[in-house]
C-alpha cells in the first residue's frame, strides 16, 4: 500500500484532461528519508508527534509537540525537487521566528539511555557523568539507566559490569529483554523466548483491514491465548512456520507476512548470539504442566519492573511506581487477570497511561 506513493498519477477519467492529482498523507518520515518525484504543492501543520521519556516515571509519552525552523525547512524543501513548488505553512511567520526551536532535540535527549548505557559499560567508558556526549542528556536520564542496569543484576554495586551484564550487552535489544532471553536457557524455554523476543522487536504481525475488521477479528482471536498476548504472537509464529511460511495462509488469517519474515530474521540473529554465548537452545515437552509456567518465568525475569495488578476499582496499578494502567484495547485476552506484565508503557495523549497490547498474567 505504502508504495503507491511513488507510482504515477493516474490519468484523466475524461479524455484529454489533465492526469489525476495524488495527495499524500504523510508523517515526518517524509522530511528527509525519501524523496517522492512530482511534489508540487506541501501542506505543513506544523506539529509533530513524538516520544519523549520521562525518567521519573519510567513512562515514554506521545506527545504532539511544534516542530523546529530546521524540520520546518525541510517540509518545504519536499516541494519544487523536480519541479517548481510552494509550501504552505499552517502557523504564522511570529510563530515560526519566536516559537519554534532553531534545531530538533537529538533522540539521546529524549530516550531511555539503559541500552547505550550498557553498551558504554561493554566498551570500557567508566565516567559517564563526565562523558563527552555530542549532545549531552539529563543526568538523571543517566542515573534513572544505572539503576535499571542495576536492578536487572547487569551492574555491580560498583557500577562496574557483571558476568550477567557481559551477556547482556550482547543483545543489540533493550536490557530488560536481553536478560529474559539470557535467562531462558535456565527457565527450559530458550527457544520459544528467543520467538516471543523476535516478534516483539517486529512490526505488529495482525492486519485490520476496515472493509473486513469483523473477521480479522475473528481470524486474530484463533491465535489468542489466556495467558495473554506475548504467548499469542508465539502462537502466530509456530503456526507461520507450520504452514511452510505460506504467503497465501497469511493473506487468510489477515496476518502480516513481512512482520514475520522480519521476526523470522531477527530469530536467526538472537539464536545465533545465544549460541555463541553458550546458551543452550532449549523447549519443555509442549505437553508438560510447566511448559507456560516456564515461559512465564523468564517474561518476569526481565520484566519485573513492569508488573501491575488489578485493584477492587477495576483499574490496574503498576507495582513499582503506583501508576494506574490500561489494558491496550486490541489485547487478545478475554478476561481480566489479577496480574498483568508488559513490555512497554506508554503515557497517551490523552493523559492516560497506556499498557500495551502485549500483556500477559504474571500468575505463574
Amino acid at each position: 500500500m505504502q508504495l503507491k506513493v511513488f507510482e504515477p498519477c493516474p490519468a484523466s477519467s475524461r479524455g484529454g484532461g489533465p492526469p489525476c492529482r495524488k495527495i499524500i498523507v504523510s508523517t515526518n518520515i517524509a522530511e528527509t528519508s525519501l524523496t517522492i518525484d512530482g511534489i508540487v504543492y506541501v501542506i505543513d501543520p506544523g506539529f509533530t508527534k513524538r516520544k519523549v521519556y520521562n525518567p521519573r516515571i519510567s513512562v515514554e509519552s506521545l506527545l504532539l509537540s511544534p516542530i523546529s525552523k530546521a524540520s520546518a525547512h525541510q517540509r518545504a524543501g519536499r516541494a519544487g525537487r523536480t519541479r517548481p513548488g510552494k509550501c504552505f505553512r499552517l502557523y504564522t511567520e511570529k510563530s515560526f521566528n519566536e516559537e519554534l526551536q532553531p534545531q530538533t532535540y537529538p533522540a539521546s535527549m529524549l530516550s531511555n539511555l539503559a541500552y547505550t548505557v550498557l553498551t558504554l559499560k561493554k566498551l570500557g567508558v567508566d565516567d559517564l557523568v563526565h562523558f563527552d556526549f555530542m549532545d549531552p542528556p539529563a543526568p538523571e536520564t543517566i542515573m534513572r539507566a544505572f539503576e535499571v542496569l542495576s536492578f536487572l543484576g547487569a551492574l555491580d554495586d560498583e557500577g562496574n559490569l557483571t558476568p550477567l551484564g557481559e551477556m547482556m550487552s550482547e543483545f543489540p535489544l533493550d536490557p530488560q529483554m536481553s536478560k529474559m532471553l539470557v535467562i531462558s536457557a535456565k527457565c527450559n524455554c530458550s527457544n520459544e523466548i528467543a520467538t516471543i523476543a523476535a516478534m516483539l522487536s517486529a512490526p505488529n504481525c495482525f492486519l485490520q483491514p476496515r472493509e473486513a475488521r469483523k473477521a480479522a477479528g475473528e481470524a486474530k482471536a484463533r491465535f489468542g491465548h489466556i495467558d495473554g498476548d506475548h504467548l499469542a504472537h508465539l502462537n502466530v509464529y509456530h503456526a507461520y512456520k507450520n504452514n511452510n511460511e505460506d504467503p497465501q495462509w497469511c493473506t487468510d488469517y489477515f496476518i502480516n507476512a513481512g512482520a514475520l519474515k522480519y521476526a523470522d530474521n531477527v530469530r536467526q540473529q538472537l539464536v545465533g548470539i545465544m549460541t555463541r554465548l553458550g546458551l543452550k537452545m532449549c523447549s519443555q515437552d509442549f505437553n508438560s504442566r510447566t511448559y507456560y509456567a516456564n515461559i512465564r518465568k523468564a517474561l518476569v525475569a526481565g520484566y519485573f519492573m513492569q508488573v501491575a495488578y488489578l485493584e477492587q476499582n477495576g483499574h490496574y496499578m503498576t507495582v513499582k511506581n503506583n501508576q494506574i494502567v490500561h489494558l491496550h484495547p486490541s489485547n487478545s485476552m478475554d478476561h481480566r487477570p489479577q496480574w498483568v506484565i508488559f513490555d512497554e508503557f506508554v503515557l497517551t495523549a490523552r493523559g492516560v497511561s497506556s499498557a500495551p497490547s502485549l500483556t500477559c498474567p504474571g500468575n505463574g
